[in-house]
């Protein structure tokens, strides 16, 4: 079912909707015509009321439980109230002097990142998350080891003095003398380059064959050079705080709920491409229940933003899981804050 327009709605429907979708986030429970009746200024029944939320309900935006005369609402509803109704608060200067003082302190970057993104958690009483692609490194020195007639140890030296190596196969009837030629010829060529920048450069010289090399060494170098790129574009660092925090206590006796969630979290390369998900746009990205298989079963939401440098470049993503029912209005811009703090700390 799609979301129906906020414009659809009369004005006393959209009152009665909003006061179900407050009290709800709230408390954390249905909410009946009498306590509707009682907090609003409507002048409405009981049984005006009533009738209204049971419209809400035919639209898909509410729902009524079975234990429970009140009703909540329903993925669509938080859905249409987040994008259209909610009245957003910004951190007090309390919340942004703790999130900015967590991200300044002295120390390892890494050590920053985690007790700004644990500092998040406490405020949104949340799990706080932050997503930073690892840096690449450049590109010093290129070098093959032969380990046999069919394979080779493939050494990559940085800049920064660090060395990996790779196993690479080698094509049939490689001459001798190949692999000093591809060392040279990547160590001459892409030296000063980081990886994904070497892997282009390459691919462009080799498809306008302006390579000097013949057809065996063209080969060692695509396929070596290849899984190189894909091992570091698929190593992020992606530091989890708070998950005792995903532990809502109005679902407590919620054991199911609470064992899905806290299996989600020990997959996090799952939640990394989740949040890297949210690196495509300019705005804060939410993400309600099942509009994310990943927390489809958990009835979670995730709430994310990309952390942008001065010159427009994507440089992370910081965000917050939590129960669908979390404060939107007030998580948001907290979530906005960190990620500009952090875009400070990071460039």
């Amino acid at each position: 079912m799609t979301t129906p327009p906020i414009t659809e709605l009369t004005d006393r429907a959209r009152d009665i909707f909003r006061i179900v979708v407050e009290s709800y986030l709230e408390a954390g429970q249905p909410v009946g015509s009498r306590t509707i009746s009682r907090v609003s200024t409507l002048n409405l029944s009981p049984a005006s009321i009533r009738n209204v939320m049971q419209d809400l309900e035919e639209l898909g935006l509410l729902a009524s439980p079975h234990t429970s005369a009140g009703r909540m609402p329903t993925e669509i509803g938080l859905r249409l109230f987040v994008d259209g109704m909610m009245q957003a608060s910004e951190p007090s200067a309390e919340e942004r002097a703790a999130i900015e003082s967590r991200a300044g302190q002295h120390g390892p970057v890494e050590e920053a990142l985690a007790s700004t993104t644990a500092a998040l958690s406490g405020l949104s009483a949340c799990a706080g998350l932050v997503l930073v692609p690892k840096a690449e490194r450049v590109l010093r020195q290129f070098g093959f080891v032969p380990l046999g007639h069919d394979r080779a140890l493939a050494v990559l030296v940085g800049d920064d003095g660090s060395v990996e190596n790779r196993v690479v196969d080698l094509p049939p009837g490689m001459p001798a003398g190949t692999l000093d030629q591809a060392a040279n010829y990547l160590t001459a060529t892409l030296g000063g380059l980081t990886l994904s920048e070497a892997r282009l450069r390459l691919e462009r010289q080799l498809r306008d064959e302006r390579a000097a090399l013949d057809a065996a060494a063209r080969a060692l170098v695509e396929r070596g050079l290849a899984v190189w790129s894909q091992d570091g574009g698929d190593r992020p660092v992606l530091i989890v705080r708070g998950q005792a925090r995903l532990i809502d206590t109005a679902a407590a006796d919620d054991l199911d709920r609470v064992s899905q969630l806290l299996d989600e979290l020990e997959g996090k390369e799952e939640i990394a491409r989740l949040l890297d998900s949210a690196r495509e746009g300019e705005a804060t990205r939410i993400f309600i229940g099942s509009e994310n298989k990943l927390f489809a079963l958990s009835g979670s939401s995730v709430i994310a933003k990309p952390v942008r440098a001065l010159d427009g470049r994507v440089v992370g993503v910081v965000g917050v899981i939590g129960p669908t029912r979390l404060n939107y209005a007030r998580v948001v811009p907290m979530v906005d804050f960190t990620a500009a703090t952090l875009a400070r700390l990071l460039t």
